[in-house]
């Protein structure tokens, strides 16, 4: 998701290089991570947060009210993020002070600024590209994507802006009238990301089938095919001075190519289960980062990147041995536990605590903020409407929660769930 321009802003001091080390503080999955050129490291978190850190510690920034899946640090003294609630906001470092910039009518997922600092790029699931003047004034939305947008990014001049699709495509637009020049890329799998070296004259991006490719900017004409037999592809970093391109796949895989000579030189399983959602190299090239279903940000010497350990994502969705679980409790593990806590206090999670949940109204959790809907809402929690959730569905049952869409179609799962639900969440449940 970023381009080989580099980028420049003075923060906090740089976190450690060629060392293998962690950031623990999210209370859910690591979506995106962005790198200030000093090694600063911000992270975009399923728990609704961005994570400005300085060293260990970090400075939360809060502002959307769904999980956050894109961070952008520029040379402008902002940190700017978009989510799954549309919006898209922005900070400044020095202060946090925040300002809601404005909303797509879909979750934003990648975020660019152009290199003048004039506009911010945004790529949404509602199928448009935003352009927003930084300066003030209207965003100009890119209308011609059949399907959602993944990803976005400027020109070195800024006079282009490249976005990929779940439509297949990549497209060059045309910055100072809002259309599209070109359609560089079209085929039948979604692109998810892109790192764009104009120097060398390519794009590289990564596709649902697991594709990793460079392409000619020039001719649209594959000039490398890094594939291999994993898929999706869903991050990718490239970094300039050490001409390395980083992937990352959904069966936990970081693959980092050595641009010059057209060859894989690492390929290591990051995360023992689950996705690498997450990509940024340090400042030097010597470091990546990453983060996948696990709220903790990983950090590996590349060089040495399987002397060290793994994403484990033990007490998240994706189990070791999920056959050895009681039914309801791996519902649970499956279904709630990335969002909710079973004890007192939500825990900078993206949903609220589920303790003392049976014979709750819904909405009432004094440490969380809910969705407008929820607000005032009649519904109690009891098995009635436990199971009325799961089988129709958040998005059917309460229209407009901030709930990730998901049904649970077999009655008996959610029998277990519930009986593992009751005694888990009373006072004094384990």
């Amino acid at each position: 998701m970023r381009t080989a321009l580099a980028i420049a802003l003075a923060l906090a001091g740089p976190a450690p290089a060629q060392e293998f080390f962690t950031l623990k503080g999210h209370g859910g999955p690591i979506m995106d991570i962005a790198v200030s050129p000093t090694g600063q490291i911000a992270t975009a978190s399923f728990d609704n947060s961005v994570g400005l850190w300085e060293g260990a510690v970090p400075r939360w920034l809060e502002g959307n009210r769904a999980a956050v899946n894109t961070v952008l640090i520029p040379g402008n003294g902002a940190v700017f993020a978009g989510g799954d609630d549309f919006t898209l906001w922005g900070w400044e470092a020095a202060t946090g002070a925040a300002r809601e910039i404005g909303a797509h009518t879909a979750k934003i997922t990648a975020l660019d600024m152009s290199a003048d600092g004039a506009w911010l790029a945004s790529a949404s699931w509602d199928a448009t590209v935003g352009l927003w003047p930084l300066a003030g004034g209207e965003p100009v939305f890119l209308r011609g994507h059949e399907k959602g947008v993944n990803d976005v990014v400027f020109s070195a001049d800024a006079s282009l802006l490249y976005s990929a699709s779940v439509d297949g495509t990549i497209r060059i637009w045309d910055v100072a009238t809002g259309q599209e020049k070109r359609r560089l890329v079209k085929h039948g799998f979604g692109v998810n990301t892109l790192s764009l070296n104009e120097a060398e004259g390519w794009i590289a991006y990564g596709a649902v089938d697991g594709g990793t490719r460079m392409i000619d900017i020039a001719s649209g004409e594959q000039i490398a095919d890094f594939t291999l037999e994993r898929r999706p592809i869903l991050s990718m970093d490239y970094h300039p001075g050490t001409a390395q391109l980083a992937a990352g796949d959904g069966q936990g895989y970081i693959m980092v190519i050595d641009t010059e000579a057209r060859r894989i030189t690492r390929d290591f399983r990051a995360a023992r289960n689950g996705p690498i959602w997450a990509l940024a190299f340090s400042p030097d090239g010597q470091n990546i980062h990453a983060g996948g279903i696990e709220d903790i940000l990983y950090s590996w010497p590349v060089e040495t990147m399987d002397e060290h350990g793994q994403m484990s994502a033990e007490t998240r969705s994706f189990l070791e041995n999920p056959e050895e679980l009681p039914n309801g409790e791996r519902q649970f593990k499956r279904k709630c536990s990335i969002c909710h806590t079973l004890t007192e206090g939500s825990a900078r999670k993206a949903g609220p605590s589920l303790h003392k949940l049976f014979g709750r109204r819904a909405g009432t959790v004094a440490d969380y903020t809910y969705s407008d809907i929820l607000e005032g809402s009649e519904i109690i929690w009891n098995e009635e409407t436990i199971d009325a959730l799961f089988d129709e569905g958040p998005d059917h049952y309460i229209p407009g929660t901030k709930m990730p869409m998901q049904r649970i179609v077999k009655s008996k799962d959610r029998e277990d769930l519930i009986a593992y639900l009751r005694q888990a969440t009373a006072p004094g449940g384990e």
